[in-house]
């Protein structure tokens, strides 16, 4: 006759299989997995004239720490940070500006329109490799633009109306993952000399992928949102 099987032998039996298969690797069914992909901690190396703030999707993991109102800053910054995978790489920066006429040192004898530039690079600290850099196939969205008629540089005492600027938002949750940038132009690469680079820019060995950018026009243009694109690694 066939021996009655109690509770407490099913009982028994389940958590011994439990424990088998946990053992072995193997999702529990009723189990809850994590979503998350994983995390990693980088380096970032950036450089900027004059200002930048870099974010690793919404959250801001660093700026310049010169305010953008310090003269002729030129300096770098390595930034250390923690992020989520896969990543996603935002910089918003900035040329100095007195005003919304674009013009720098207003009223000075060295009154002109400035000029912009930055560059980036991204490592992974536990693989040493770089996963991100500011190139060509970096995408930027010009926000400010100013003086449409450069020309107001050369006035006493140009005004808004003299010089014309074109001024934007920044779009809504477009430092989201998800936020799709194909419509923003790629970003224009620039030589050492058209940026005209100094100081802190010296200090950091930089990969040879990573590219000094800008949007289409160096001067007139004064803010930029730039999506970064990441991969495996980078030679």
């Amino acid at each position: 006759m066939p021996r009655k099987v109690r509770g407490s032998d099913v009982q028994g039996l389940v958590f011994f299989l439990a424990v088998i298969i946990h053992g072995c690797g193997l999702p529990i069914l009723g189990s809850r997995q994590s979503s998350a992909i994983g995390s990693g901690r980088y380096r970032a190396d950036v450089w900027a004239d004059n200002w930048l703030a870099l974010y690793s999707g919404t959250s801001l993991v660093g700026e310049d720490s010169f305010p953008i109102t310090t003269e002729r800053s030129f300096n770098a910054e390595t930034i250390f940070f923690d992020a989520e995978l896969p990543l996603a790489l935002n910089l918003v920066a900035k040329d100095f500006k007195e005003n919304d006429t674009g013009l720098e040192y207003i009223g000075k004898p060295n009154q002109q329109v400035g000029d912009g530039g930055v560059i980036l690079q991204v490592t992974d600290t536990q693989t040493g490799k770089v996963v991100a850099v500011t190139d060509g196939k970096t995408r930027c969205l010009v926000i400010h633009r100013a003086p449409l008629r450069p020309a107001c540089a050369s006035l006493k005492n140009p005004s808004l109306d003299d010089c014309g600027a074109t001024v934007g938002e920044e779009p809504p949750g477009w430092k989201l993952p998800s936020f799709n940038v194909t419509s923003w132009p790629e970003a224009k690469v620039y030589s050492e000399a058209d940026v005209g680079v100094k100081d802190g820019y010296l200090a950091i060995k930089w990969n040879r992928s990573a590219k000094l950018v800008w949007s289409g026009d160096l001067k007139q243009d004064n803010t930029i949102l730039c999506r970064v694109p990441v991969v495996t690694s980078i030679p």
